[in-house]
């Protein structure tokens, strides 16, 4: 069995000497403590040494990309092609299968092949003869930083670098945009405060200050370039009764200067933003299609980088670049933040302020998946990403419609609503509720007969029976009164006059006599309407 061994120096070809120690896989380091073990087992048949850094470069390059070098092609048709019989240990089974079938030649990748790859590194110095471990190293180096300068230059649209930068730039410039103008409109404000009121737009105004100057330069000049004519012809009506003050043509030519920065750097900018949006397009075009060029740029930025940005979850991406309001929300025991940049998206903005939660959580969960999938991914097209916007567009349209939903089959005659039908009561008024007098038992029915004229007879005692009634209570609640207004006035009398106690006793049983009477008429009286109610019928 042969064995292909890369190293940093040049390629290796080694052969065993003794295949029965290589079943022990789990035994096999003790073969290679000492380099005489290790000399026994392993034996070098050839070694091909690069010429240069450059030569090694391109070999490395073509081994991690699984492919075969020129330089490898001829030397394993010279030594292995002798022994074609043999086997050949490769330790990448990517290579080994590029090998078989350029070259017809069996490889071997096994765990054992593993384990003596690992034993060959560790004795390499003693196994390669003629190879100084001062000029190894210095090769493992030179190889080491050439193969990544390589991988930097070979991906430059995938540094994500310049897009950290670029958006950087773009909100200092606009920091900087919004002080000159302001100052701009400050300055000019005094000698013809008018224009700020009339021309909104700040690059229109500093166009308009740059080319006129002095605001009696106004009805002369032809503004047709920048202003409409409705507001031109305002803005010459305006400079004519201004109420502004009169400057020197120096202070004039400090702010046509000032307007000038202006111009310059919103022309930069809007330069700034065409070059951003070409990077992210080529960078992360999905990021780019779910949330826009400016969110997504601040999300890297954020991140420090599109693979940092990958590592984090969506709940991460949710609340990134709020997270001074969650620690404050954490401190406090509050609600925590529902969304941080993700807030600035389209999608967001389009939402009623009810749903903005549930938007930026299903969002954030979309926008993880695209991430991951333009950082670790090799396509560059934005399908996955119009195709996770369409979902999150359907279900806001879902969110705003109230929940209406399709419905198939025999659902749809379940769903159908009934006609509306307006079913009203009548009700009567009870006047019940009016009466101050105490409540009546109810009437006994009593059965109808045919003659009306006896329904009369029975209708007219029952009318005096109320009466009566009436009466015989409202003489029961007078007898109670006057024996509780008795009883206060005996506990006074009997405190302040005790000597009297006899007399104030005779004048009490003489009042007595009349109540108790009435008492017993009243229970008289009662007694003969019972009796009249129970005749009155059977006549």
């Amino acid at each position: 069995m042969l064995v292909l061994f890369e190293t940093a120096a040049g390629y290796a070809i080694f052969k065993i000497l003794d295949e029965k120690k290589l079943q022990e896989v789990d035994s096999l380091w003790k073969e290679f403590e000492t380099p005489e073990k290790a000399n026994k087992i392993v034996k070098l048949k050839h070694f091909e040494k690069f010429q240069d850094t450059t030569e090694a470069l391109a070999a490395s390059t073509a081994l991690v990309e699984g492919k075969i070098s020129k330089n490898l092609k001829k030397i394993l048709k010279k030594i292995v092609s002798k022994d074609a019989h043999e086997q050949l240990a490769v330790a990448d089974a990517k290579l080994g299968g590029v090998i078989k079938d350029k070259l017809n030649l069996s490889c071997i990748h096994s765990p054992m092949v593993t384990e003596l790859m690992r034993g060959i590194r560790s004795q390499l110095e003693g196994l390669i003869t003629g190879l100084p471990s001062r000029e190894m190293a210095a090769m493992c180096l030179g190889l080491a930083h050439s193969l990544s300068r390589y991988k930097l230059k070979f991906s430059p649209d995938k540094v994500d670098t310049m897009i950290v930068q670029a958006i950087s730039l773009l909100d200092d410039l606009d920091k900087e945009l919004n002080n000159y103008i302001m100052r701009c409109r400050e300055w000019y404000g005094w000698h013809f405060p008018e224009l700020g009121k009339i021309v909104t737009d700040n690059l229109t105004y500093c166009k308009c200050v740059k080319r006129i100057g002095d605001r009696k330069n106004f009805s002369s000049s032809d503004l047709s370039e920048v202003l409409p004519e409705e507001i031109e012809e305002d803005v010459k009506a305006a400079a004519e009764i201004s109420m502004g003050t009169e400057v020197s043509e120096e202070d004039i030519s400090n702010i046509q200067h000032l307007c000038d920065q202006v111009i310059e750097i919103s022309d930069y900018r809007a330069q700034l933003y065409d070059y951003l949006k070409n990077r992210m397009m080529a960078i992360a075009p999905n990021l780019t299609v779910m949330v826009g060029e400016l969110v997504g740029a601040r999300l890297i930025a954020h991140a420090g980088s599109l693979l940092n940005l990958a590592k984090h979850p969506a709940s991460t991406v949710q609340i990134l670049g709020a997270e001074k309001a969650l620690f404050r929300a954490l401190k406090t025991k509050r609600d925590t933040p529902k969304f941080g940049l993700i807030y600035h998206a389209s999608l967001v903005g389009q939402t009623t302020a009810k749903n903005k939660g549930k938007i930026s959580r299903m969002l954030a969960a979309k926008t993880a998946l695209t991430i991951r999938y333009d950082a670790l991914g090799e396509s560059t097209s934005a399908e996955m990403g119009a195709e996770n916007r369409l979902k999150v567009e359907t279900r806001l349209r879902h969110l705003e419609e109230k929940g209406i939903r399709r419905i198939s089959g025999t659902g749809k005659a379940l769903a159908r609503a009934d006609k509306y039908q307006h079913k009203s009561e009548v009700k009567t008024y009870d006047p019940s509720g009016e009466s101050t007098l105490p409540l009546v038992p109810k009437k006994r029915k009593i059965k109808a007969e045919d003659n009306e004229e006896e329904e009369e007879e029975v209708e007219v005692p029952v009318k005096a029976k109320k009466s009566k009634i009436v009466e015989i209570k409202v003489e029961e609640e007078e007898q109670e009164e006057e024996e509780s207004v008795k009883k206060k006035k005996k506990k006074k009398e009997k405190k302040h006059k005790v000597q009297e106690e006899a007399v104030w006793a005779e004048e009490e049983e003489e009042e007595e006599e009349p109540s108790t009477s009435v008492v017993v008429e009243s229970s008289e009286k009662k007694k003969k309407k019972k009796k009249k109610i129970k005749v009155e019928p059977e006549d």
